[in-house]
């Protein structure tokens, strides 16, 4: 069976996007972006919610023309050569290499196929919904030293408790710190 491995960038007071859905506060140093990629390479397919792969459509692809930092410049042809899968109720097809599900269930199914292990990158409905379900298998969280004081939290108030084993934990580049969290045993 498939991992589903859950990647994603939060503020110390725990937004992923600020209040005006800003995502201009993470840094990506060499250290960081070099753990990135050896998540990257770990996992065979990227998984997204809608709005996380409208935005990551709309950058990757074109990237070099964009920006020439280093990360991204390394990252691009990961991502245009990895397949992808979008959830998503109202997208019915996608370009690169992605495959579209529209259910949890449908998601669920692949998960317990055989093949590397799905990284999903960014959001918190999608991931959200996974966690519900028993569905993420570990929770590469990064934390920045930024207070946003508001915006999209990581993960929604009213979710149920998840108990949740510390795996891992380390500093990247003297600036943001990784925690790695797995569901705890019942």
């Amino acid at each position: 069976m498939r991992k589903i491995v859950f990647y994603v960038h939060t503020s110390v007071d725990g937004y992923i996007e600020g209040p005006n859905g800003e995502f201009d506060w993470p840094v990506m140093g060499p250290e960081l972006s070099a753990y990135a990629m050896t998540l990257n390479e770990r996992t065979g397919t990227f998984l997204y919610g809608r709005v996380v792969w409208d935005m990551m459509s709309g950058y990757w692809p074109e990237v070099e023309s964009i920006s020439d930092h280093p990360h991204d410049l390394e990252f691009a042809p990961v991502w245009r050569k990895t397949p992808k899968v979008v959830v998503s109720t109202t997208l019915e097809s996608a370009d690169w290499d992605t495959t579209v599900v529209h259910s949890i269930e449908e998601l669920a199914a692949l998960k317990e196929g055989t093949g590397s292990d799905l990284l999903l990158s960014g959001g918190s409905a999608l991931a959200s919904a996974l966690t519900e379900q028993g569905l993420i298998d570990e929770y590469h969280v990064v934390i920045h030293p930024v207070l946003l004081g508001g915006g999209k939290r990581l993960f929604p108030e009213g979710r149920s408790r998840r108990p949740l084993e510390l795996q891992e934990s380390r500093v990247f580049d003297g600036r943001t710190t990784l925690m790695v969290h797995r569901p705890a045993a019942s």
